[in-house]
């Protein structure tokens, strides 16, 4: 038993590590992208760069920080709750910035004509400071006293000096974690979503069977297939949104409601392993689908890996290249 416990621990660690690795090398791929292309510098970009950036935070921070706590390293209560704290701050900013691109992308197809008035970078940058502010005061708010120190004293499971086995469930309450977390600032973004692509796909159902609407443009044809890759994107967004982020809350659940319920550890690494591994596939949802991505990305191999010449982005870039989203 001792040993698969120990064989799970060390493919969870391992796993782990891959993760960081792809996510940090992926979304760092996207802000180098984005810092030698001007072409990508409008508002929409400005929320793929925020995720982009909490997902670097993700692999280089939550990742090592997740790790230490599965160790289960003996340190001062604050100092294991901070750890926590850190890890909840960055995984709540990620989710707030898939919620920002999908209300972005939902500007976009319903008021096509006013969206770059409205959606403007003074205000697209305001939306990423309050992702962020958000972010700090719904992770952080365990240190204001809703943690389990109260509960580790009471039942002598901690030390005079506050030093306690820093895992996760020790330190984080999981009323916090499932009424305050889950139920006020995972779910809610979930259904949200969840409105806004039906109303997405709605809208885009009713323009591709309103002929005389689309006959407007100059190529239909390229009408429709934007229109349908933006739906097929915002569909696999909620997809993996759910599926990264449910079964881990799922667990918090049942952690709550059910405290004598057996949950087997490596079910618990693989919801975790989940929630990191959204990080590492944002880019390839947000960026690799974007053209103007594809040709920096391009750019970047050839010119820094392989060491080739190639022509400004701007001159590559046709006019489809730079107005296709």
């Amino acid at each position: 038993m001792a040993g698969a416990l120990l064989s799970a621990d060390s493919l969870y660690i391992g796993m782990e590590v891959l993760i960081a690795v792809a996510s940090v090398i992926g979304n760092v791929m996207v802000v180098w992208a984005v810092k030698i292309n001007k072409s990508l510098r409008d508002t929409t970009i400005c929320f793929i760069v925020s995720l982009a950036l909490a997902d670097i935070a993700v692999g280089a921070l939550v990742i090592p920080l997740a790790i230490t706590i599965s160790i289960g390293l003996q340190t001062h209560f604050y100092s294991c709750l901070l750890v926590a704290c850190t890890v909840l701050v960055l995984t709540q900013s990620s989710i707030l910035a898939l919620l920002a691109i999908a209300i972005d992308r939902y500007l976009r197809v319903k008021i096509p004509t006013r969206y770059k008035r409205v959606v403007t970078p003074r205000r697209a940058g305001l939306a990423v400071v309050m992702c962020w502010t958000v972010a700090f005061i719904v992770g952080l708010t365990p240190m204001l006293g809703w943690n389990n120190l109260r509960r580790l004293q009471q039942n002598g499971s901690i030390s005079s000096d506050l030093v306690v086995t820093c895992q996760f469930e020790n330190v984080i309450s999981m009323d916090y974690m499932v009424y305050f977390n889950f139920f006020g600032w995972v779910l809610p973004p979930l259904l949200l979503m969840l409105v806004i692509y039906a109303e997405i796909f709605y809208m885009i159902h009713k323009q591709l069977n309103n002929k005389k609407i689309i006959s407007s443009y100059s190529d239909p044809n390229k009408y429709y297939n934007k229109e349908l890759n933006l739906a097929k994107s915002l569909a696999l967004v909620l997809l993996l949104f759910a599926i990264s982020w449910l079964p881990l809350h799922i667990i918090n659940c049942i952690t709550l409601f059910c405290p004598d319920c057996q949950k087997p550890i490596v079910l618990l690494y693989i919801a975790i392993l989940l929630t990191h591994g959204n990080s590492a596939v944002n880019p390839i949802v947000y960026a690799f689908r974007i053209q103007k991505f594809r040709v920096a990305f391009r750019k970047i191999w050839q010119q820094y890996f392989c060491c080739r010449n190639t022509p400004a982005l701007e001159i590559q870039l046709s006019d489809r290249e730079k107005h296709d989203d």
